[in-house]
């Protein structure tokens, strides 16, 4: 009876109902009432659904760095305030559609907390993509050559976070700035955006070029956005020191 019971639910892919069932034939400790034993197998399989949930999403977004809002230094040298960092792992911001923009010198640490952040709203089962900004329009560029461009944009506007670190460390020429400009206002006031940059906002008019667009993004990207400003030394020198 069990057996056939246990092939039934390997057939239905009830897998974490499978794991519960096989826990609670193996202990004799433990007898459970009917409605005990049917909440047991229930709630171990949402469980193991929404864990397979978030490995899927996880490894969709393909993140930089393993990182967790639990393990932010909130050191008082690197200008970070604790309550907004950790309002943020709320996920409000991206139910809200706000942007977040993070930016500080090379290694104090920005894509760590985008990093963070991402892993933190793929946790709560939303749909998050990061690249590094260079990467990403590189391949739309490619993607325009081989006619998956409109694919690619389509698919960065269904994420509900999307995240660019390294912004900036090139200036954009007339296709990444069209591309930026489509990416940005595609997401506008739908979706949300993290931005993490070497540069300081007020330096991105330059990158971007051409007034018109530049205007036109920087108004869809930094209106009412967070604004999160690293400061202190290179964390992967005090790493270094460390060791």
């Amino acid at each position: 009876m069990n057996t056939q019971t246990l092939d039934q639910m390997k057939q239905l892919r009830l897998y974490g109902m499978i794991r519960a069932f096989n826990t609670s034939l193996s202990s004799d400790s433990i007898e459970y009432t009917n409605d005990e034993l049917i909440a047991y197998l229930t709630q171990s399989e949402w469980d193991d659904r929404q864990n397979r949930k978030i490995e899927r999403l996880t490894k969709t977004a393909r993140f930089r760095y393993s990182a967790v809002m639990e393990n932010i230094d909130y050191d008082r040298s690197r200008n970070l305030d604790k309550n907004q960092v950790q309002r943020f792992a709320s996920c409000d911001f991206i139910k809200k559609k706000e942007n977040i923009l993070i930016t500080g010198s090379t290694g104090v640490g920005k894509s760590y907390l985008a990093s963070a952040m991402g892993h933190q709203a793929c946790s709560q089962g939303f749909r998050v993509m990061y690249f590094n900004a260079n990467k990403l329009f590189t391949m739309l560029k490619t993607s325009k050559a081989d006619g998956s461009y409109v694919k690619q944009i389509n698919r960065l506007e269904r994420q509900d976070l999307l995240i660019l670190d390294d912004f900036g460390l090139k200036a954009l020429d007339t296709l990444n700035r069209h591309s930026f400009m489509e990416i940005i206002e595609d997401r506008h006031g739908k979706r949300s955006t993290i931005i993490a940059s070497q540069l300081p906002v007020e330096a991105w008019h330059e990158i971007i070029g051409e007034q018109t667009i530049a205007d036109a993004i920087l108004d869809r990207l930094v209106h009412s956005a967070h604004r999160i400003n690293i400061k202190g030394e290179s964390m992967r020198k005090k790493l270094r020191n460390k060791h």
